[in-house]
């Protein structure tokens, strides 16, 4: 005679391992995210990299019109450790507090500050939930209290 405990402990065991094989695997396509992720960002580097080399390519590379040469490899310079920081925080390598502090000390930076105000309209084109635009409107509360108290900019806001 079987004992139907038997099979119940079996059963258990069995959503046991299907639960926790999810898991895994949930943990596993975030990882490949992740990974992908970074395979564009490094892809978005070594454009960045062409273009700061050739100024031709830099004007392609640029959605802002009016600059020298110079001021447009700053810009996209600029742009670009703005958009590694996202990186960090959307793969979890910094703390949303973590990005918020480099930000600020970014936000100092003359050049930041007119990349910043340059790319405003770009900005209101993002969906409002996204991280991006998150972001955006953390550095829009930063840039505002430097203007109004730029001897403040350490202090850690809301």
């Amino acid at each position: 005679m079987r004992s139907p405990f038997r099979r119940v402990s079996r059963r258990s065991r069995q959503e046991s391992l299907a639960e926790e094989l999810l898991r895994q695997l949930t943990l596993l396509a975030q990882e490949i995210r992740h990974a992908n992720l970074i395979q564009l960002h490094r892809i978005a580097a070594a454009q960045l990299e062409r273009a700061m080399a050739d100024p031709a390519l830099a004007e392609a590379l640029s959605t802002l019109p009016d600059l020298s040469e110079r001021r447009r490899r700053q810009v996209l310079f600029v742009n670009s450790q703005y958009a590694s920081m996202v990186l960090h925080h959307r793969v979890g390598a910094m703390s949303w507090n973590e990005v918020i502090g480099h930000l600020r000390v970014l936000c100092r930076n003359p050049v930041f500050e007119d990349y910043w105000e340059m790319t405003r309209e770009h900005r209101r084109s993002l969906p409002r939930e996204s991280l991006e635009a998150q972001v955006g409107r953390a550095v829009d509360v930063i840039v505002d209290g430097l203007r109004s108290d730029p001897e403040d900019w350490w202090v850690v806001g809301t």
